[in-house]
This record gives structure tokens, C-alpha cells and sequence, in this order.
């Protein structure tokens, strides 16, 4: 995932925090806005309870790659992705098949 596909500014987070369009289930909490750039940015959050650093790095470069297959590059959304200390517990298809429902869902209700 490039770095202008990322969300980094606390300022980004608050804002699509606000936006108050979330989707959870035991793995992740996917919060969504809209935006007006053209392209999708994406913000992963793993909290330390999850782990540590070590592990923390590898889950949010785990969640870039699922990312890069599931996200379409036209859409104009801003997605913040927490991860759960439920993650652990499963493997990388299963994860990932999880973060894919939770995604597909703000999908059609923003561009509803």
C-alpha cells in the first residue's frame, strides 16, 4: 500500500471516528467516511494489549496486504481499521475474510 493510501494525521483519524459509520465483529472494528480525493486511504490501529511490537508491526502489515486485495483504488472512502486481540486466535484467510465482510458493508452504504 502506497503512503498516500494511508490515513497518519490524528486529525484524520478523529475525523472519520466522527463520522460514526462503523461495522464491528471479533476481530476488527472498521470505522468509514467518505472523502473527496479520488482514492481510498486506509488507517490501521493495534492497540498494545494486542501485543508486542514485534507482533503489533507484523499484524499491521498483515492487514496492509489483505488491504491491497480487498480494497477497490476508484472508491473515495477513508477506513480506519482496529484490530482485536481476537486476531490472534486465527489465521491469515480466516482474518481476512472477516475484514472483507466488514469492509463490503460501509462500501454500499456510502455509495448508496
Amino acid at each position: 500500500m502506497k503512503k498516500k493510501f494511508r490515513l497518519k494525521k490524528d486529525q484524520d483519524f478523529k475525523q472519520v471516528i466522527a463520522a460514526n459509520h462503523v461495522q464491528k465483529n471479533r476481530i476488527f472494528v472498521v470505522y468509514s467516511n467518505a472523502n473527496e480525493m479520488g482514492y481510498p486511504r486506509v488507517g490501521i490501529s493495534v492497540s498494545k494489549k494486542v501485543g508486542s511490537a514485534v507482533t503489533r508491526n507484523r499484524i499491521r502489515r498483515q492487514i496492509r496486504m489483505m488491504v491491497d486485495q480487498i480494497i477497490n483504488l476508484e472508491e473515495s472512502v477513508d477506513l480506519l481499521i482496529i484490530v482485536r486481540s481476537e486476531y490472534l486466535n486465527g489465521d491469515f484467510e480466516k482474518n481476512s475474510k472477516k475484514l472483507y465482510e466488514l469492509i463490503d458493508v460501509p462500501r454500499r452504504i456510502i455509495n448508496e
